[in-house]
């Protein structure tokens, strides 16, 4: 159940980000492209990111330990904008998907997808009696 509230609020955080033009991030949907295939192409981006972001992200996260103590945390700002646009690029090879024209402006959207996640994160986390 966790999983499919993490796809959800992320698909929420891609579809915010895919609102902001200046980002150049956006979400080319399935043919004919109506809302409900909009729909489902981020809930399936937003699956892959949740699986590239629990395998791939978990090991560049343990590696790069001592980069995230040298940096105060700061790296985990471009890891997180890695994945995003690691999420991009294996969605690349289909006619529909996740775009980031630019990995800078891809830090920013990671930034804003995070800050999202994480304002969700408070209120759906489950309370502790």
């Amino acid at each position: 159940m966790g999983f499919l509230i993490r796809v959800v609020v992320n698909a929420f955080a891609i579809w915010v980000v895919t609102l902001i033009p200046a980002l150049q991030v956006t979400v080319v949907p399935f043919p004919p492209g109506d809302t409900l295939q909009l729909v489902l192409t981020l809930l399936i981006v937003a699956a892959i990111f949740a699986i590239v972001n629990t395998i791939i992200g978990t090991v560049i996260k343990v590696l790069a330990f001592p980069l995230y103590i040298l940096t105060l945390g700061l790296i985990g700002l471009l890891i997180n904008a890695f994945l995003l646009w690691l999420t991009a690029w294996l969605t690349h090879w289909w006619n529909w998907g996740l775009r980031v024209e630019d990995f800078w402006w891809g830090v920013v959207a990671a930034i804003i997808i995070s800050l999202i996640n994480w304002i969700f994160g408070i209120f759906l986390r489950p309370k502790k009696d």
